[in-house]
């Protein structure tokens, strides 16, 4: 329960202001757990996998350049609280400038299959590799976005010979969390979760996504709509499977550091983020770009965890200037 109450603590600090923590909207209805009906900003595919003696499918788009193709190709690696919904704006400003983007929604994500089993970033990285393969895509530039950062940092260290470069973008996991906290049982932590109530899931999403936007101001209503794609699955009658499958794959900041990857990615590299996402976030992005050879830094002032959505117009010429 340790978690459930720290989630709440959180929560608790956010509306300290205001007289009691938002209960859950009562015109949320029951979502998928493949977010069949979250719009997606261009068509998605599908590629059949089989992961654990389990068939599976990846979703993914594949967008064509808006303009004339330079023939690059981006991928972009999602968050964990999200899936390649989100990179509507960063497809848009990509492929206005000849590339073809690329957007998987890791297995356990989105739109793909929510199997239940272990969950790492090496599985993630050959996954992908395995999407481009089948696409017929032989170079990639990377970016990857949160737990997506720590995808790319696996993706960039492991497969070298076909990444161009790489951004790691306002990444978790700077730090080997094993020496931090203690572990968690996935039971422990899938039991945690289904003993809460709707009103409680719905603090706990709250506050986790108002949390990415930290600068007094930078918060608008609009963005409700991330916590309540959030909350909509926990109302289906399949909320206990995506429930483990989440606490399987949360546990990969404990069980699957990336923090050694670092030193061993060759490619050129831009670690960029919102100064404000965490307390330490600058030194820790510091760090990560010291380690990795060459690397580049960009600390993006007064912003959060997700600048592309938060301050679109001060993330993006950064991005375009290292991608180009």
């Amino acid at each position: 329960m340790r978690a459930v109450c720290l989630l709440l603590c959180l929560a608790g600090s956010l509306f300290a202001q205001s007289d009691a923590p938002p209960k859950a909207p009562m015109d949320v209805k029951p979502g998928s757990i493949t977010y069949d009906e979250i719009a997606y900003p261009y068509p998605v595919s599908f590629l059949p996998l089989t992961l654990y003696g389990q068939d599976v499918r990846m979703a993914y788009m594949d967008v064509p350049p808006a303009g004339p193709p330079n023939g690059r190709t981006v991928v972009l690696f999602h968050g964990m609280n999200f899936g390649g919904f989100y990179f509507a704006g960063p497809i848009e400003v990509l492929r206005k400038e000849g590339l073809r983007v690329v957007v998987p929604d890791q297995i356990g994500f989105g739109r793909s299959s929510k199997p239940i089993i272990p969950y790492n970033f090496h599985d993630m990285a050959l996954n992908s590799r395995r999407l481009l393969e089948s696409l017929r895509i032989a170079k990639v530039s990377i970016v990857g976005h949160s737990m997506g950062g720590m995808l790319a940092a696996r993706f960039a260290a492991s497969f070298p010979d076909i990444v161009e470069r790489a951004v790691i973008y306002d990444p978790i996991g700077l730090t080997d969390i094993r020496y931090e906290r203690p572990w968690r049982s996935a039971d422990d932590a899938y039991k945690a979760v289904m003993a809460q109530t709707n009103d409680q899931r719905w603090q706990g999403f709250y506050a986790n996504i108002r949390r990415y936007f930290p600068s007094p101001g930078a918060w608008k209503p609009e963005y409700e709509k991330y916590v309540r794609i959030l909350y909509a699955p926990t109302l289906s009658g399949d909320w206990p499977r995506l429930a483990m499958v989440r606490s399987i794959y949360q546990q990969m900041l404990y069980l699957d550091p990336v923090v050694y990857d670092w030193a061993k990615i060759k490619v050129k590299t831009l670690v960029i983020g919102g100064e404000k996402d965490g307390a330490d976030f600058s030194r820790l992005a510091k760090h990560i770009a010291d380690t990795i050879p060459g690397a580049e830094l960009v600390i993006l002032p007064n912003l959060g965890h997700v600048p592309h959505i938060e301050a679109p117009d001060v993330f993006y010429p950064p991005l375009l200037k290292f991608l180009k």
